[in-house]
């Protein structure tokens, strides 16, 4: 009864896995706020972002100007003096517009690397979740399995009983038996002899060959339960090598999806990674007929090429404004010293003379071509868009089908792991009565085993194809911002 009372427990834990599952731990958030902090690819792209800042100031500013000095190394006899030194400052201007079109430019291109950033993070964020939720599952799968190999130990212990209480037996019997058939065999000829000589002196030896098929029949009994007992031993001995495999299967990829989860955090592969006890199901928050409506307005993706063809725009106008002339305006001081031969007045008085200059774009074709090269950007931008939003249907479709898929695994695996726990509890009440029925429980304890595992296994991708579906409208609840 204490075997039958511990089978009936494990049975009864393993029941009610899916109704123990609770709340999602705020480890999860833990982990997203560490990646978002030390991940690489993150890191990398607001690197990015920041450089991409540092061209609005750079493109904003106007040209250096031009300071040109030039000394006589024999000072230039002028009428006025000896010019000793000529000194030149110039600044160019770029035609009106340029400079804050090529500002709206580099600020649009810069937004549309933040939006990349975006799009970097939450790809790490949901390859995290998936991860995340993958080693859930893997070591969920660990646990059941374990739990149903205490079963199959038990069974072992109870098929070992009964096969050495059905050896003991068959020990014994056939000692009994052999004398109960000589005394029935003595018994059955004296009177067969009486009667023979009642008959006549006819002899006959009916009353031996009942007993004989009896006996018989008794030690094919025996023979073959104490066969049966062996055989079924074996066959449990067998499905607990099967069992333990598959445990060390799933351990070996519990490491190995540790360490890819560690890589998110850029630490140590074989740092601990917590993990909850119990899952539940998370939906969206809203109808899945909004979710294409989301991520129209809010991938960033989307939202980096919609602002690469607006910079291009920009571009555009800048460009169209540089084929206009610029327009430079400029110092010109001339130091004179005094002549000493001179007597006019302006003898030895230096010179100023303010200076215009204005570039002659007559070379046309080039910025033509400038103008062409940001018509087609902006037109491969605009199929660029179109493409992307064409493969985040897909890719919104294919979610949807796996959330939809996951929902109605988890309700279907959720009863039947029930029927099949209940069927459990009932044959191993049976095999612990009576014996029989070892190859209806095993087979009903692996349905259990499977059903566990597959109801784990779609909790987790309907979480996942939920973080998946966020990730397409860019609206995470466990996004950091």
């Amino acid at each position: 009864m204490k075997t039958i009372n511990k089978i009936l427990t494990v049975i009864f834990a393993m029941g009610i896995i899916n109704s123990t599952f609770a709340q999602q731990p705020d480890s999860l958030v833990n982990y997203l706020e560490i990646a978002a902090k030390n991940n690489p690819v993150v890191l990398q792209k607001f690197a990015e972002y920041e450089a991409a800042l540092q061209k609005v100031p750079q493109v904003g500013g106007l040209p250096d100007p031009e300071l040109n000095l030039g000394i006589f190394l024999k000072p230039m006899e002028l009428v006025g003096g000896n010019q000793v030194a000529d000194i030149r400052l110039m600044q160019m201007f770029p035609w009106f517009g340029v400079l804050k079109n090529a500002k709206d430019e580099m600020s649009l291109m810069a937004q549309a690397k933040y939006e990349s950033f975006r799009d970097a993070k939450l790809q790490v964020f949901y390859e995290l979740q998936q991860t995340w939720y993958e080693m859930y599952k893997v070591q969920a799968a660990i646990r059941i399995s374990e739990k149903n190999l205490e079963i199959l130990k038990t069974l072992e212990r109870l098929s070992m009983v009964k096969f050495k209480a059905a050896a003991a037996g068959s020990g014994s019997a056939p000692a009994s038996g052999g004398i109960m058939q000589s005394g029935n065999v003595q018994n059955a000829a004296s009177t067969s002899s009486g009667m023979g000589s009642m008959r006549g002196g006819n002899t006959g030896n009916s009353g031996i060959q009942p007993v004989g098929a009896s006996t018989s029949m008794q030690n094919n009994t025996m023979g073959t339960s104490g066969g049966s007992g062996l055989a079924d031993l074996y066959r449990i001995q067998m499905e607990t090598g099967e069992l333990e495999n598959s445990i060390s299967v799933l351990q070996n990829q519990l490491i190995t999806n540790t360490a890819r989860f560690n890589s998110f955090l850029n630490r140590p592969g074989q740092m601990p990674v917590s993990l909850p006890d119990t899952m539940v199901a998370v939906g969206l928050n809203l109808p899945l007929s909004g979710v294409t409506d989301s991520i129209i307005a809010n991938n960033p993706m989307l939202e980096m090429l919609r602002l690469e063809e607006k910079s291009l725009e920009a571009r555009k106008e800048m460009v169209t404004r540089m084929s206009y002339p610029m327009v430079g305006l400029g110092l010109n001081y001339s130091l004179i010293s005094k002549n000493p031969m001179s007597a006019s007045e302006m003898n030895g008085g230096d010179m100023i003379m303010p200076m215009v200059t204005v570039t002659l774009p007559v070379y046309r074709k080039k910025y033509k071509a400038m103008q062409t090269e940001a018509e087609l950007m902006k037109t491969a931008t605009a199929q660029g868009i179109q493409a992307t939003s064409n493969a985040l249907q897909v890719d919104y479709f294919a979610a949807v089908q796996e959330y939809k898929d996951a929902q109605r695994r988890t309700a279907l695996y959720e009863s039947q792991l029930n029927l099949a726990s209940q069927s459990l509890n009932i044959l191993l009440k049976s095999f612990s009565a009576s014996g029989a029925g070892l190859t209806e429980l095993l087979r009903v304890r692996q349905q259990t085993l499977d059903y566990g595992l597959k109801q784990i296994e779609a909790v987790a991708d309907f979480n996942t194809a939920t973080a998946k579906l966020q990730r397409l409208m860019a609206n995470s609840r466990n996004s950091i911002k």
